[in-house]
């Protein structure tokens, strides 16, 4: 099938590529830089605070913990089963309108919002490690004097976390992703500050070209670290 200004595959891929402009991107290599810090930034926060409510929910579903464990399911369905988007136009507008006086950043809620989406996806990673750790470890565990607290530190949470890594890399990453949803409240990240762009320059080819290149360079940078980190981690084989 015909694709492109040539009608060729290749023909098209040789004129977009003669069509960039890389003096455009020079000029504009400052704002895309304080738009990939704000990225980079929002990634951080939002991959630690979904890592460190995952395991304290995650550990509250598998280990039944009254009250706890009823809220966490909640939260995990709710925020399971809505899009993104509106969790953060509920953040950003909803919460202010509710509350009359409560006024928030915008980042601060672009990091609440990734903290809260990531952190019921992995609440579901850690409680699914944590369930599959066989039962005899933790009896031996007792056996040996533990109580339960120590226990799931010396137990659970190093074999549970190693079998809820593969999964909890998948949300990491698409923690990372959705920063790019914050342009839809205006924080200064790297789609935002693209977009931007193009509206002034109508320069669409370079900007989505660069972004969609920085995006694809950091994920399979951080998949790729954190795989070998997985191979490290990963559990001897038992039978």
């Amino acid at each position: 099938m015909a694709v492109g200004f040539g009608g060729h595959p290749a023909r098209f891929c040789m004129d977009a590529f003669a069509a960039f402009d890389w003096q455009y991107i020079w000029d504009h290599r400052q704002v895309l830089w304080e738009g990939l810090q704000v990225t980079l930034k929002l990634a951080a926060i939002g991959i630690a605070g979904s890592f460190l409510v995952g395991l304290v929910l995650g550990a509250a579903r598998a280990f039944r913990i009254p009250v706890i464990r009823q809220i966490a399911g909640v939260y995990v369905e709710l925020i399971r089963n809505t899009p993104i988007l509106v969790q953060i136009y509920l953040l950003a507008y909803g919460l202010p309108k509710l509350t009359k006086t409560l006024q928030l950043d915008f980042f601060f809620v672009a990091c609440l919002a990734l903290i809260v989406w990531g952190g019921a996806f992995n609440t579901e990673n850690f409680r699914a490690g944590f369930e599959a750790v066989p039962a005899r470890y933790r009896e031996a565990a007792y056996a040996l004097g533990f109580g339960p607290f120590k226990t799931f530190l010396n137990v659970s949470l190093p074999i549970g976390g190693r079998i809820a890594l593969p999964s909890s890399i998948n949300t990491y990453i698409s923690v990372f992703k959705n920063t790019a949803l914050m342009v839809a409240i205006s924080v200064e990240e790297l789609t935002n500050v693209a977009k931007q762009s193009i509206d002034l320059d109508f320069r669409t080819w370079e900007m989505i070209a660069v972004i969609a290149v920085t995006y694809l360079t950091l994920v399979w940078t951080m998949a790729g670290l954190i795989r070998l980190l997985e191979r490290r981690l990963r559990l001897p084989e038992t039978n």
